[in-house]
């Protein structure tokens, strides 16, 4: 059964949609078949999920009408292929739904949630059709089946059972009940984030206010301003414009606000997100032990390579107890040169630590991201980064204008092997606007898989928010969005390399803390000089980054690396604190969150102010009881790079041993038994505190 991993649902306000040019529906006239999306409207999708569920429906109708002895091939495997155009659909659909949605998308996914729980729930719960699972299953050491095979069977059956295929017909209806709950919900948490981040701007009309910003900061607020035509300059709580304001401005007063409303984004006001919170944590209980487990936390984790809460609350705490005397080390660090520069205040607020951070490290490292910048034009780094791919791999990206997008900043690279041949379409997102959620993440509009010896190859995307070109300057972005860049693009190169029969198993269907070290081992690049070096350049000038530029990126590496790690630990524990709940807690969002980490915490806590209101990640992503995974893919990671940092950092051959047995590899082999297939032995914890700096 492919995993339905779907957030929300479809619309009843539109209809009179002709099937038979439906650009959802019909065979795509585009380059590679890629998606039409110069024909796509809102009018199409809630036609086209309707007849692609009919579709799949009678495909499902199909196997367990089937009389013959059920077999892999007519059971496991016909219902790997079944729901193709449905899954297609909803991959545009939901894709959009984070990277360029309206209102009317919004209503059309919130009307969806019943028709697709319900579709799901007619696959998941359908006694006839675990019957015939089970007969395959139950003989399965006698098929001789394949690796790959054996791995889809063993994943069918599991999903049918943590589907609550074996539950009663009483808790069967409940389960659906919650199920489809649980998909309004974290939508509906999904669009409060969003509409609060959007509703935000502070609104600047005395250049005194701007004191501290850089030109580009200022040039870009006003670009703001014009646009939402107000006066002055406009920041709002988007990362190119919130981040830098923090980083630079000098009006103590102005920067707490801005970081307030960041922190109480979705807690309170017209856009409350608390309750709706506790709602999803209900919610995943009540799943969960109708299922048999004791916590969410339980039913997540038996399926990731840590496999249970034990082994994840022991590696969040064996990495946060040691790390805690380093942050609290960089956070007095920070306070007392503060001090020493007409800091007056008795301690260090949050919305001080941006500021005087970035001060301290210009003083101790001569270095600011704005002295990095020129060195960094966006469309360098897009050469850098493909030809990183092409040195290391020997793939190649041309540029294609004949491809549809959905959005005039969006680009789209045909990706070639070493041998010429195709391997997918790229396409890449990179600026801020209101109808995209923050952050960046990597997806795809299609996967890759083998069907009737006929393969298709994937249509693969990164989403980012990075700085946006000004009237005077080209997109010059941070070294840090570079980092992003490349940790992106890491996700991207397990989509490309896919290789595999069934989707479900390839490409970055991995476990959740797995699926991290393709992306993360790629940040480690933006710190070795010898690619540094290779591009970086004064987009005016043509001059190449000096020598002692990149000496002290080296330098600033871990600059603050033991706050950085107990700040990402905190996320991963504050998640956990959530999803090993056995019963909703009395209290509220905020002081629930308060009292899961006031025993860890290095800055003061703010009243009122919480993270949990906009933690999309867990509470409408899928990161529930898995942000921990980061930070485990960094223990991958770190004892991965050690490999190319031995052999050398454009080593071909540990590369092709990487692209070998991790990124092509999928979901198809235990990733214990992958990674060690690559680097020879289980990953060492210790790399990555060595990597950081945080040993005694």
């Amino acid at each position: 059964m492919k995993k339905l991993l779907i957030a929300g649902a479809a619309l009843a306000l539109i209809t009179g949609c002709n099937m038979k040019t439906n650009p959802l529906l019909t065979e795509s006239s585009a380059p590679f078949g890629a998606p039409q999306f110069d024909k796509i409207e809102n009018e199409h999708y809630l036609p086209a999920f309707e007849t692609a569920i009919a579709e799949a429906k009678a495909e499902i109708d199909a196997i367990i009408a089937n009389e013959e002895e059920p077999t892999f091939e007519n059971t496991i495997e016909a219902m790997e292929y079944a729901g193709e155009t449905f899954g297609n659909v909803a991959s545009i659909f939901y894709n959009l739904m984070e990277a360029n949605t309206n209102d009317q998308m919004q209503e059309i996914a919130e009307q969806l949630s019943p028709m697709l729980t319900e579709y799901e729930m007619y696959v998941s719960l359908n006694p006839v059709l675990f019957e015939k699972v089970k007969t395959v299953y139950e003989k399965r050491n006698e098929l001789g089946l394949a690796q790959d095979q054996m791995k889809l069977l063993e994943d069918n059956y599991k999903g049918f059972v943590r589907g609550g295929a074996n539950l009663s017909d009483e808790d069967k209806e409940l389960y659906s009940k919650w199920s489809e709950e649980l998909s309004l919900t974290t939508l509906q948490f999904s669009k409060n984030v969003l509409a609060a981040t959007n509703a935000y701007v502070l609104n600047i009309t005395d250049e005194a206010d701007l004191a501290g910003l850089p030109d580009f900061v200022r040039t870009m607020a006003a670009e703001t301003a014009a646009e939402k035509g107000l006066e002055g300059w406009a920041f709002t709580l988007q990362a190119p414009s919130y981040s830098p304001f923090l980083k630079y401005s000098e009006n103590r007063e102005l920067r707490r606000q801005i970081w307030t409303a960041y922190n109480t984004r979705a807690i309170g006001g017209e856009f409350d997100n608390t309750e709706i919170v506790k709602k999803i944590v209900d919610l995943r209980i009540k799943i969960a032990n109708i299922l048999g487990y004791e916590t969410y936390a339980d039913y997540a984790l038996e399926e990731r390579m840590a496999k249970n809460k034990q082994t994840v609350t022991e590696f969040i705490m064996n990495l946060l107890e040691p790390s805690l005397p380093f942050a609290k080390k960089d956070v007095a660090d920070v306070f007392a040169y503060a001090k020493k520069n007409g800091f007056e205040g008795k301690r260090l607020e949050s919305w001080d630590f941006s500021y005087w951070s970035e001060k301290y490290q210009q003083a101790e490292y001569s270095l600011s991201a704005e002295e990095l910048k020129p060195y960094f034009q966006l469309e360098s780094c897009i050469d850098a980064v493909f030809g990183l791919a092409t040195r290391l791999y020997g793939i190649s990206f041309t540029e294609l204008d004949n491809v549809p997008v959905y959005h005039e900043d969006v680009k789209v690279y045909e990706v070639k092997d070493a041998d010429g041949s195709h391997l997918a379409l790229f396409y890449a997102d990179f600026f801020p606007r209101a109808s995209k959620r923050g952050g960046a993440w990597m997806t795809e509009f299609r996967g890759q898989s083998i069907k009737d010896g006929v393969e298709k190859r994937p249509f693969i995307s990164i989403v980012c928010n990075f700085t946006k070109p000004t009237a005077d300057a080209p997109s010059l972005i941070t070294h840090d969005e570079l980092t992003t860049f490349l940790h992106e693009f890491g996700h991207a190169l397990h989509g490309i390399f896919a290789q595999g029969r069934y989707g479900s198993l390839t490409g970055t269907n991995v476990s959740r803390d797995f699926v991290e070290l393709p992306s993360q081992i790629m940040e480690n690049w933006a710190f070795e000089p010898e690619y540094l070096n290779s591009f970086a350049k004064h987009y005016q000038t043509g001059e190449p980054i000096p020598a002692d530029l990149i000496e002290k990126i080296v330098a600033a590496k871990n600059y603050l690396a033991g706050y950085a790690q107990v700040r990402q630990l905190h996320y991963g524990l504050l998640d956990m604190s959530w999803h090993t709940l056995t019963a909703v807690p009395e209290e509220g969002t905020v002081e629930f969150e308060s009292k899961s980490l006031a025993p860890y915490a290095v800055m003061p806590a703010v009243e009122g102010t919480a993270f949990s209101g906009s933690f999309s990640h867990i509470f409408s992503g899928g990161y529930s009881a898995g942000y921990y995974s980061y930070k485990w893919a960094e223990v991958l990671e770190a004892d991965a790079f050690s490999l190319f940092k031995e052999k050398g950092i454009f080593n071909t051959e540990v590369a092709a041993s990487f692209r070998e047995n991790i990124l092509s590899k999928g979901g198809a082999q235990d990733e214990a038994v992958i990674y060690r297939n690559f680097r020879g032995h289980d990953p060492q914890p210790e790399a990555l505190m060595q990597k950081l700096g945080l040993t005694k």
